[in-house]
């Protein structure tokens, strides 16, 4: 099994290989599935992220979706995130690792949060995440009760399967463009 920073390194040179536009294209793909998807339908809170440049592109999401549902976005406070709810592409500013997060206060109610949509290095079809290598994802995620979708694009995917540790907290299904990867069982 290939470790996690030797993960890390393929994936970052298998993003260098696209486009910006092929994976503007990729990711549209996947959200146009996804949001056919029941949960994200009867979802009146989502939280997901503003994307960075080589992750999957949520900007036009957000934008398409937050007139519609509470979009809340995660806001780096030290070793933790905090999230606040998305109120337009002007209530943003440059954040840690030069993230655009929203302006204003805490969101009161992380309990009210119906779907996480949630972005990786890497996944498996197992459900398994590589993040960034912080742990900022699993320390929110250990405290929502909430089901998780994790979002990739097909190229990073880890087969047979990614190294695990017992604070990684797995997600309920994975999707790529080709729509939903997971063999966990715990779909919908």
């Amino acid at each position: 099994m290939q470790s996690k920073k030797d993960i890390r390194t393929r994936i970052a040179q298998e993003k260098k290989q696209h486009t910006t536009e092929e994976l503007h294209n990729l990711s549209s793909r996947l959200f146009s599935q996804l949001e056919a998807h029941p949960r994200f339908q009867l979802a009146k809170t989502v939280l997901l992220y503003h994307s960075l440049p080589d992750e999957v592109q949520t900007h036009a999401f957000i934008e398409k979706w937050h007139s519609q549902k509470v979009i809340v976005l995660p806001v780096v406070k030290g070793n933790e995130l905090e999230l606040r709810t998305y109120k337009g592409a002007d209530q943003l500013q440059t954040g840690s690792f030069h993230i655009q997060e929203p302006l204003g206060t805490a969101f009161p109610s992380p309990a009210s949060i119906d779907l996480a949509i949630i972005p990786g290095v890497s996944f498996d079809r197992k459900g398994n995440r590589l993040g960034r290598g912080k742990g900022y994802y699993d320390r929110l995620l250990n405290k929502l009760n909430v089901y998780k979708i994790g979002i990739c694009f097909q190229f990073q995917l880890t087969e047979p399967g990614l190294p695990t540790e017992d604070s990684d907290i797995p997600m309920d299904e994975v999707w790529t463009e080709n729509g939903n990867v997971t063999s966990t069982g715990r779909q919908c």
